[in-house]
């Protein structure tokens, strides 16, 4: 059966009305759902843009130098070093003099801000131990003032240590069997006991020794940092004419 010529002209344009209207429908709900997709990742990166732009204010720096930290720590120095500060690793890896100075001064504000605190909340520790517990005996936290190391003029050599070192655990223990008489200061110990009773008894520390106040263990409230002497952890120090002296 044929149609007449303009009966097939009205079918065709009713099929290409049919595909034009139709089509869209097609092709609408992959749109949407690709849309939807996209929206999430979106939301994660504004929300990391604003971390990163607030963890960049804390430490006194701008964005582009907070960004430079983070490639810093995905190479080499991330490997090695995969605990540094922004304001370390920024100064170990700066491309001059005069940005190397910049970090330095910024972390010497930094620092001095921090040991501030901590002395103040070891004002506040003394206080309250006092009050709560009077007479008990605690783990040795002498006075507030980083000038007092608790053993000026006495002899005694000032041990700074900090936690998961093993050069300052074998530093103690050769001490230790040397019979040496020594204070221990405990840098991060964030003023926590339990901390330093629990790196004492991974050294080795003998608790007899401590009774007799042979050896004694103390939170460091910033006590290594304004004696000023260079180089790393563990530093056995002693008074010599008035001034600390690496031994």
């Amino acid at each position: 059966m044929k149609f007449p010529a303009r009966c097939a002209a009205a079918v065709a344009r009713a099929l290409v009305i049919t595909f034009v209207v139709s089509g869209p429908s097609v092709f609408a709900e992959p749109t949407a759902v690709a849309t939807s997709r996209i929206v999430p990742a979106q939301v994660r990166s504004g929300t990391d843009t604003a971390l990163d732009e607030r963890l960049a204010r804390d430490w006194g720096l701008r964005p582009e130098e907070w960004a430079r930290y983070r490639q810093l720590m995905q190479g080499p120095l991330g490997t090695y070093s995969p605990n540094l500060d922004p304001l370390t690793a920024l100064g170990i890896e700066a491309r001059s003099d005069e940005e190397r100075n910049h970090y330095a001064e910024l972390q010497v504000q930094a620092e001095s801000r921090r040991v501030g605190k901590e002395l103040a909340y070891q004002r506040a520790y003394d206080t309250a131990w006092t009050r709560l517990y009077p007479g008990q005996q605690r783990v040795n936290l002498p006075g507030a003032q980083a000038q007092s190391l608790g053993n000026r003029g006495s002899g005694r050599l000032a041990v700074f240590v900090k936690a998961d070192c093993p050069p300052c655990d074998q530093r103690v223990r050769q001490l230790q069997a040397a019979g040496t008489a020594f204070d221990v200061y405990m840098v991060g110990s964030r003023q926590d006991d339990t901390r330093i009773r629990q790196w004492a008894s991974q050294a080795g520390i003998d608790p007899g020794r401590v009774r007799a106040h042979t050896i004694t263990l103390n939170h460091d409230a910033g006590r290594w940092l304004s004696i000023g002497l260079p180089g790393d952890l563990p530093a056995v120090v002693r008074e010599v004419n008035g001034q600390w002296q690496r031994q």
